[in-house]
């Protein structure tokens, strides 16, 4: 399971989802590897459906010419019901959508947890470091 830790600094999280994504075998094999990066990732619409973007999957090592390339769109899989939801979401000024962590369901599959999130302020980014610190320290005193 890889989580994308930024994405809880830089924005408050609204509502969860999660969705299912298209991939290639070679990026399978390097989600469990670990090999996955989400700088910069986010994802938007195109013609009703969602894509998740700048989502980084190294090369498989053991790849042959037919290995995929690291960073390209990829599709996400939801119901109508929740694109419809989002889009609706999506017009308010400030929101965005962004993948909050990637992991293997029981089934086997990838799942990717998307979040509609909006943008927190400098001084929102200073209470959560302040709050992370008392939290720290409250431990380490308790504990």
């Amino acid at each position: 399971m890889m989580n994308n830790r930024q994405a809880y600094f830089n924005y408050h999280i609204e509502d969860k989802f999660v969705a299912g994504i298209v991939l290639l075998g070679t990026e399978v094999k390097s989600i469990r590897d670990g090999k996955l990066s989400f700088n910069d990732a986010f994802c938007l619409f195109d013609n009703s459906e969602l894509w998740v973007r700048g989502l980084y999957i190294a090369e498989y090592s053991h790849g042959t010419a037919n290995n995929h390339i690291a960073v390209h769109d990829r599709k996400l899989l939801l119901n109508k019901r929740e694109l419809k939801k989002l889009q609706l979401k999506l017009k308010d000024k400030g929101y965005t959508i962004i993948p909050l962590k990637v992991f293997f369901s029981d089934k086997g599959y990838v799942k990717v947890e998307i979040g509609l999130a909006r943008g927190k302020k400098l001084h929102d980014k200073r209470e959560t470091i302040k709050n992370r610190d008392l939290d720290k320290e409250m431990k380490r005193f308790l504990g």
